[in-house]
C-alpha cells in the first residue's frame, strides 16, 4: 500500500463497514427467533437460527413484492418515455420557454410529498385510479420525470451539435435523429435516470399509503408498515421482509454501478 493512499484506502474501508453494520444486523435479527431479539444481550451471530421469518414473509408478503416490481418497472418506463424525448428538446432544440420550463421543474422537486398526494388522491378518486397499478405508476412518475429530464438535459447538452447536424444533413428528420443518435450516446444517462426512477417508486410509501387501501393488492412498503403493527411480536419475520424488500435495489445498483457513475460523471464536464 502506497503511503499517499492509504488515507483514501482507510475512508473507504470506514464507509463500506458503516454501510454493511445495519444491513449486518437485519440479516442476523431475520435469522434469529422472535424472543432472542427481546434480551438485554442479543447474540452478534444467529446461533441456532431459523428460516421461519423468511418462510412467512414469503407467505404474506411474496403478493407485496411481486406488486412493487411491477410499480416501480411501470414508472421506469413512463419516466423514461417522457424524459427521454423532452431532455433532447430542451438540450438539442431550441424550445420557446425551454429555461421557464427547467426552473418549473426544479420547484416542482421542492414540492412536499404530502401536496402532492393529498391533489392526487382527489383526482384519482374520480378517475377510479384508487387501488390501480396505473394509478401508483402514474403517481410515482410525477416526482421521477422531473428529476430524470434535469439528469438528460445535464447530458445531453454535452453531446456535441455536430452529430445531430450530420444526422439531419443526411436528411434525418428530428425523430430519427433522437432514436439513431441520441438514445444511443445517452446509454449510460439512461440508465441512471432509469435506476433512481425504479429506487424512488420501490421506495415509494407516501404515495402507496394514500393511494391504496389494500383490499386489491399494496406495494411492499406498505405491506411491511402493516406487518409491524398486525404482529409486532414477530421481529424476525419482519425483519426477513425488509432483507428481501432490499434485495431487488442492491442487485441493481451493483449490476448498473458502472453506468451509474459514467452518467453522473459523463455531463460534468463540457469540452
Amino acid at each position: 500500500m502506497k503511503t499517499a493512499n492509504w488515507p483514501r484506502t482507510v475512508l473507504g474501508i470506514l464507509i463500506v463497514a458503516v454501510l454493511l453494520f445495519p444491513l449486518y444486523w437485519m440479516v442476523n435479527a431475520s435469522l434469529q427467533p422472535s424472543g432472542a431479539l427481546l434480551r438485554p444481550d442479543p447474540a452478534f451471530f444467529p446461533v441456532g437460527g431459523t428460516l421461519d421469518g423468511y418462510r412467512k414473509a414469503v407467505a404474506t408478503q411474496g403478493p407485496n413484492l411481486l406488486s412493487s416490481v411491477i410499480i416501480a418497472l411501470g414508472a421506469v418506463f413512463v419516466s423514461l418515455l417522457v424524459a427521454a424525448p423532452a431532455s433532447y428538446a430542451l438540450a438539442q432544440l431550441k424550445v420557446r420557454g425551454g429555461p421557464v420550463l427547467v426552473f418549473v421543474m426544479l420547484i416542482v422537486q421542492m414540492i412536499p410529498g404530502i401536496v402532492m398526494a393529498n391533489a392526487l388522491y382527489t383526482v384519482f378518486s374520480n378517475l377510479g385510479l384508487i387501488d390501480n397499478y396505473l394509478g401508483l405508476v402514474l403517481a410515482d412518475s410525477t416526482a421521477t420525470i422531473p428529476f430524470a429530464v434535469l439528469l438528460l438535459r445535464a447530458f445531453m447538452i454535452s453531446i456535441p451539435k455536430e452529430l445531430t447536424e450530420a444526422s439531419r444533413v443526411d436528411g434525418a428528420g428530428y425523430w430519427r435523429t433522437f432514436f439513431s443518435v441520441i438514445l444511443p450516446v445517452s446509454r449510460n444517462a439512461l440508465v441512471t435516470a432509469g435506476l433512481f426512477s425504479f429506487l424512488f417508486a420501490w421506495a415509494d410509501f407516501l404515495f402507496a399509503v394514500t393511494l391504496t387501501t389494500g383490499q386489491s393488492f399494496e406495494p411492499i412498503t406498505v405491506g411491511i408498515y402493516r406487518f409491524v403493527g398486525n404482529q409486532s411480536a414477530d421481529w424476525n419475520g419482519i425483519m426477513a421482509t425488509a432483507v428481501l424488500a432490499a434485495i431487488p435495489a442492491a442487485v441493481l445498483l451493483v449490476v448498473a454501478q458502472r453506468y451509474v457513475v459514467a452518467g453522473l460523471t459523463s455531463g460534468a464536464v463540457k469540452d
